[in-house]
């Protein structure tokens, strides 16, 4: 769609940099450069207003990314991208039945309503959960990777959904600000919400979270 569009060497493309590495190849093959901008810390997509500051006279598009079932800022985005005559582009995440997306805003209900001591996500603006995403505050990184450790040996899977921002990878380093990105990989983790979990699945994931508190000592 990049190279359709006209896009090549010489232009700038704004990207997230919370997620992986396919949108920035997908930019760097068409002669681009990848322009990493900050996220929004509730919906863990690009922030329109981090856009517009990663703007340049070399900019010509921006290529959104829906994350965890949780739509980006599209209009604001492209509002950002009619200011500055930029394309904008959104990569979606593929699309379960209406039932299954049923099912799993049912368990995200009952996780909201019962976790203590972590950070649930926030469930507007249609959110169909791919993944259900907390925040593990505290000591960051440590505290998080301690309480996934925890989780997993009560019988818990989870997962850590960006394990290093797309800025830190060798092949696209980049020395830019991104604090939300950086707080994002360093505190969220991936909790089961699968449609087919059972209730007493449920009551167990809540229990291993809840036994823990959602803070543990740094882990060294």
């Amino acid at each position: 769609m990049l190279g359709a569009a006209g896009v090549g060497l010489g232009d700038e493309v704004v990207v997230p940099a919370f997620g992986n590495a396919e949108v920035a190849e997908a930019v760097a093959m068409t002669g681009a450069l990848p322009v990493f901008a900050d996220i929004d810390p509730v919906t863990y997509c690009l922030d329109a207003s981090a856009v517009e500051a990663a703007v340049t006279a070399r900019t010509a598009a921006v290529v959104a990314v829906h994350r965890f079932g949780r739509p980006a800022d599209m209009v604001g985005l492209h509002a950002v991208g009619q200011r500055h005559g930029l394309l904008v582009l959104q990569v979606g995440e593929s699309e379960a039945p209406y039932d299954e997306i049923a099912r799993r805003r049912q368990r995200a209900a009952y996780l909201d309503a019962k976790l203590r001591g972590v950070r649930t996500p926030d469930g507007g603006d249609g959110h169909t959960y791919q993944q259900y995403v907390v925040r593990v505050l505290g000591n960051g990184r440590p505290d998080r990777d301690a309480f996934a450790r925890a989780l997993k040996a009560r019988g818990v899977e989870c997962s850590v959904p960006v394990k290093t921002p797309v800025h830190r990878l060798p092949e696209f380093r980049r020395c830019v600000s991104l604090p939300e990105t950086e707080r994002a990989a360093d505190e969220t983790l991936a909790l089961p919400v699968d449609a087919s979990l059972t209730k007493r699945d449920m009551q167990r994931i809540v229990a291993a979270c809840n036994a823990l508190g959602g803070l543990l000592q740094p882990a060294f």
